[in-house]
Protein backbone atom coordinates (compact mmCIF):
# COMPACT_ATOMS: atom_id res chain seq x y z
CA UNK A 1 0.00 0.00 0.00
CA UNK A 2 2.77 2.72 0.76
CA UNK A 3 4.76 1.92 -1.66
CA UNK A 4 2.15 2.53 -4.88
CA UNK A 5 0.40 5.24 -2.72
CA UNK A 6 3.99 7.47 -2.69
CA UNK A 7 3.95 7.13 -6.51
CA UNK A 8 0.68 8.31 -6.70
CA UNK A 9 0.30 10.76 -3.26
CA UNK A 10 3.59 12.22 -3.37
CA UNK A 11 4.08 13.24 -6.83
CA UNK A 12 0.51 14.83 -6.75
CA UNK A 13 1.76 16.71 -3.45
CA UNK A 14 4.87 18.04 -4.71
CA UNK A 15 3.16 19.48 -7.75
CA UNK A 16 0.79 21.03 -5.56
CA UNK A 17 3.89 22.23 -3.60
CA UNK A 18 5.43 23.75 -7.01
CA UNK A 19 2.30 24.93 -7.73
CA UNK A 20 1.21 27.20 -5.00
CA UNK A 21 4.71 28.32 -4.34
CA UNK A 22 5.48 30.36 -7.55
CA UNK A 23 2.20 31.84 -6.94
CA UNK A 24 2.59 33.06 -3.44
CA UNK A 25 6.28 34.15 -4.47
CA UNK A 26 4.96 36.83 -7.14
CA UNK A 27 3.74 38.37 -3.66
CA UNK A 28 6.77 40.82 -3.20
CA UNK A 29 4.72 42.06 0.00
CA UNK A 30 6.92 42.03 3.20
CA UNK A 31 3.59 40.57 5.21
CA UNK A 32 2.65 37.48 5.55
CA UNK A 33 -0.92 36.48 3.76
CA UNK A 34 -3.84 36.86 6.12
CA UNK A 35 -6.24 34.55 4.39
CA UNK A 36 -5.41 30.95 2.52
CA UNK A 37 -4.85 32.02 -1.16
CA UNK A 38 -7.86 31.31 -3.30
CA UNK A 39 -6.23 29.15 -6.00
CA UNK A 40 -5.18 27.07 -2.73
CA UNK A 41 -8.66 27.08 -1.34
CA UNK A 42 -9.98 26.15 -4.75
CA UNK A 43 -6.84 22.65 -4.54
CA UNK A 44 -8.08 22.25 -0.80
CA UNK A 45 -11.77 21.82 -2.04
CA UNK A 46 -10.91 19.53 -5.06
CA UNK A 47 -8.69 17.22 -2.82
CA UNK A 48 -11.51 16.92 -0.46
CA UNK A 49 -14.22 16.16 -3.31
CA UNK A 50 -11.61 13.47 -4.76
CA UNK A 51 -11.22 12.13 -1.04
CA UNK A 52 -15.37 11.95 -0.64
CA UNK A 53 -15.61 10.45 -4.59
CA UNK A 54 -12.90 7.75 -3.34
CA UNK A 55 -14.53 7.10 -0.24
CA UNK A 56 -17.64 6.45 -1.68
CA UNK A 57 -15.83 4.00 -4.70
CA UNK A 58 -14.61 2.45 -1.90
CA UNK A 59 -17.44 2.11 0.09
CA UNK A 60 -19.56 0.35 -3.32
CA UNK A 61 -16.90 -1.50 -4.08
CA UNK A 62 -16.09 -3.11 -1.18
CA UNK A 63 -20.14 -3.23 -0.33
CA UNK A 64 -19.95 -2.50 3.05
CA UNK A 65 -22.58 -3.32 5.49
CA UNK A 66 -24.91 -1.66 8.14
CA UNK A 67 -22.86 -4.27 10.66
CA UNK A 68 -19.36 -2.84 9.11
CA UNK A 69 -20.41 0.83 9.77
CA UNK A 70 -18.72 1.56 12.91
CA UNK A 71 -15.08 0.52 11.09
CA UNK A 72 -15.94 1.92 8.31
CA UNK A 73 -17.14 5.45 9.50
CA UNK A 74 -13.84 5.21 11.13
CA UNK A 75 -11.64 4.10 8.06
CA UNK A 76 -13.65 6.93 6.11
CA UNK A 77 -13.05 9.47 8.65
CA UNK A 78 -9.51 8.87 8.71
CA UNK A 79 -8.96 9.12 4.98
CA UNK A 80 -10.74 12.87 5.92
CA UNK A 81 -8.39 13.37 8.55
CA UNK A 82 -5.69 12.43 6.61
CA UNK A 83 -6.27 14.96 3.54
CA UNK A 84 -6.91 17.50 6.03
CA UNK A 85 -3.62 17.43 7.55
CA UNK A 86 -1.69 16.72 4.16
CA UNK A 87 -3.21 19.97 2.62
CA UNK A 88 -2.71 22.01 5.56
CA UNK A 89 1.09 20.15 5.45
CA UNK A 90 1.74 21.72 2.17
CA UNK A 91 0.21 24.82 2.59
CA UNK A 92 2.49 26.12 5.20
CA UNK A 93 5.14 24.68 3.25
CA UNK A 94 3.96 26.45 0.12
CA UNK A 95 3.71 29.51 2.07
CA UNK A 96 7.19 29.17 3.25
CA UNK A 97 9.22 27.98 0.27
CA UNK A 98 9.79 31.56 -1.29
CA UNK A 99 12.09 32.51 1.68
CA UNK A 100 13.40 29.48 2.79
CA UNK A 101 17.66 28.41 2.13
CA UNK A 102 17.87 24.74 0.57
CA UNK A 103 18.62 23.28 3.65
CA UNK A 104 15.27 24.26 5.37
CA UNK A 105 13.49 23.67 2.39
CA UNK A 106 15.07 19.99 2.15
CA UNK A 107 13.63 19.42 5.89
CA UNK A 108 10.11 21.03 4.98
CA UNK A 109 9.90 18.29 2.67
CA UNK A 110 11.70 15.57 4.76
CA UNK A 111 8.72 16.96 7.62
CA UNK A 112 6.35 16.34 4.56
CA UNK A 113 7.42 12.97 3.98
CA UNK A 114 6.71 11.93 7.73
CA UNK A 115 3.44 13.48 7.93
CA UNK A 116 2.78 10.98 4.85
CA UNK A 117 4.27 8.41 6.69
CA UNK A 118 2.41 9.18 9.95
CA UNK A 119 -1.10 9.46 7.96
CA UNK A 120 -0.28 5.91 6.41
CA UNK A 121 0.31 4.28 9.65
CA UNK A 122 -3.06 5.70 10.77
CA UNK A 123 -4.90 4.53 7.90
CA UNK A 124 -3.24 1.09 7.51
CA UNK A 125 -4.30 0.74 11.46
CA UNK A 126 -7.80 1.65 10.70
CA UNK A 127 -8.11 -0.08 7.53
CA UNK A 128 -6.93 -3.26 9.31
CA UNK A 129 -9.68 -2.69 12.06
CA UNK A 130 -11.94 -2.76 8.79
CA UNK A 131 -10.68 -6.02 7.61
CA UNK A 132 -11.05 -7.89 10.81
CA UNK A 133 -15.19 -7.39 9.90
CA UNK A 134 -15.02 -7.74 6.33
CA UNK A 135 -16.57 -10.81 4.64
CA UNK A 136 -14.56 -13.49 2.98
CA UNK A 137 -16.03 -12.45 -0.16
CA UNK A 138 -14.87 -8.98 0.71
CA UNK A 139 -11.57 -9.51 2.16
CA UNK A 140 -10.89 -11.41 -1.31
CA UNK A 141 -12.02 -8.37 -3.50
CA UNK A 142 -9.79 -6.16 -1.27
CA UNK A 143 -6.76 -8.54 -1.34
CA UNK A 144 -7.14 -7.94 -5.03
CA UNK A 145 -7.23 -4.08 -4.93
CA UNK A 146 -4.31 -3.51 -2.75
CA UNK A 147 -2.08 -6.04 -4.25
CA UNK A 148 -2.01 -4.35 -7.96
CA UNK A 149 -0.36 -1.06 -7.73
CA UNK A 150 -1.38 2.13 -9.50
CA UNK A 151 -4.30 -0.47 -10.64
CA UNK A 152 -8.11 0.60 -10.25
CA UNK A 153 -10.62 -0.74 -7.76
CA UNK A 154 -12.35 -3.44 -9.45
CA UNK A 155 -9.32 -3.57 -12.16
CA UNK A 156 -7.55 -6.68 -10.45
CA UNK A 157 -3.83 -6.45 -12.67
CA UNK A 158 -4.01 -3.53 -14.30
CA UNK A 159 -1.18 -1.87 -13.45
CA UNK A 160 -0.03 1.91 -13.56
CA UNK A 161 0.60 1.83 -17.35
CA UNK A 162 -2.44 0.22 -18.25
CA UNK A 163 -1.57 -2.82 -19.26
CA UNK A 164 -1.87 -6.37 -17.24
CA UNK A 165 0.80 -7.15 -14.90
CA UNK A 166 1.55 -8.77 -11.59
CA UNK A 167 2.79 -7.20 -8.79
CA UNK A 168 5.12 -8.69 -6.09
CA UNK A 169 3.05 -10.06 -2.95
CA UNK A 170 4.77 -7.20 -0.50
CA UNK A 171 3.47 -4.57 -3.11
CA UNK A 172 0.62 -2.42 -1.68
CA UNK A 173 -2.58 -0.57 -3.12
CA UNK A 174 -3.08 2.32 -4.74
CA UNK A 175 -2.57 5.90 -3.16
CA UNK A 176 -6.21 6.74 -2.58
CA UNK A 177 -7.15 4.95 0.86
Amino acid sequence: MNTSIRSVTLPALIAFALATGPALAQDAGPQLPTSTPPSTKDHAQKHADAVERRIADLHAQLKITDQQAKQWDAFSQTMRDNARKADQAFRERAQKLPTMSAPDAMKSYADLTETHADNMKKLASSFSDLYDVLSPQQKQLADQMYRHPGGHMGEPGKTARGSKGHAPASASSSAKP
